[in-house]
């Protein structure tokens, strides 16, 4: 199912041009079974990335243009008194769907933030003390503006570490925006994403994804990279077990698309960057020496000794 797989890329492609790498690295995240925050300036094409995911994917998508007065009732659902019954019946919200698109998530209260914790980690929602299943697969595609800081409020390190990947797509080569420009003059290029596989499809392809081998070395170098994190003389806190398993995860799927059933070190080095950045707490050091969280990633991933397989499988 790998080349079904690859053919997915090709219809986003259609519309994300001169983002190759953006793409790959969203496809992975969503067969790891994990969510994706990208962060960049508006109009860059984050929400038609996600419109043509879901389309290729053939999933039903839900998108919430978070405000100030955006409520959790908004995000995952209300219960209702029924007059006829008088019993209280539960009306899903937004969230009630497979590929969540929350629009501009930095521009809600704390609050509304927090309603997607639980939705995140445990792929499931409470209200008023009954729980509600959420659809699988269940993706929550969030973007946010990183520049100007009026009306918007930075999300907690709790909520970050529930996103596998951070990732920014930035402007279009001249190239690429020349192409842009000669597509839109006549038509919405979405309308020319095709279905490319069902729902079921998807669930059994996460599923081998899931089977992909890790070699007990590799593990090791995992949590050697992890521990660097917590260690790191710039780092205030490091990465948490669940960016550890957010890694291997994303390792699987790295592998799974370049068509090996098992990982390579070259997998997890490969994919760190935008899974550990957004989880370091830097330190007054950092911001001194004008430092983020990739150049540190950067630095333990030269610092770390990459294992060589004993043999391949």
């Amino acid at each position: 199912m790998r080349e079904t797989v690859e053919k997915v890329m090709s219809e986003v492609k259609k519309v994300v041009i001169g983002k190759d790498d953006v793409v790959g690295k969203v496809l992975m995240s969503i067969l790891a079974s994990g969510h994706i925050l990208l962060e960049d300036v508006p109009g860059v094409g984050k929400t038609t990335l996600a419109l043509a995911f879901a389309r290729a994917l053939d999933l039903e998508t839900k998108r919430v243009q978070f405000t100030s007065d955006t409520v959790p009732s908004d995000v995952v659902g209300i219960s209702v008194l029924d007059k006829k019954t008088g019993e209280f019946t539960y009306k899903p919200g937004a969230i009630m769907t497979n590929i969540l698109l929350a629009d501009e998530i930095n521009r809600t209260s704390s609050k509304t933030q927090s309603a997607l914790l639980e939705a995140m980690e445990e792929r499931n929602v409470t209200v008023d003390g009954e729980t509600h299943p959420l659809p699988a697969p269940f993706i929550v595609l969030a973007t946010q503006n990183p520049f100007g800081s009026a009306g918007t409020l930075l999300l907690p390190n709790s909520q970050l570490d529930r996103f596998m990947i951070r990732v920014s797509m930035g402007y279009p080569s001249f190239e690429s925006q020349v192409s842009i420009l000669k597509d839109r003059a006549e038509r919405n290029p979405l309308d020319t994403v095709n279905r490319v596989i069902s729902r079921d499809t998807l669930l059994r392809v996460i599923a081998e994804v899931g089977a992909v081998h890790i070699e007990g070395n590799i593990y090791e170098y995992i949590t050697a990279l992890t521990e660097a994190t917590r260690t790191h003389a710039m780092v205030s806190m490091g990465v948490s077990p669940r960016g550890a398993l957010a890694l291997c995860r994303m390792a699987r799927a790295k592998a799974y698309l370049s068509g090996r059933d098992f990982v390579v070190p070259e997998d997890a080095a490969a994919v760190a960057p935008d899974i550990f950045a957004h989880r370091l707490i830097l330190n007054s050091k950092a911001r001194f020496n004008e430092t983020d969280g990739y150049a540190v990633v950067k630095d333990i991933l030269e610092q770390v000794k990459m294992p060589v397989l004993k043999e391949l499988r």
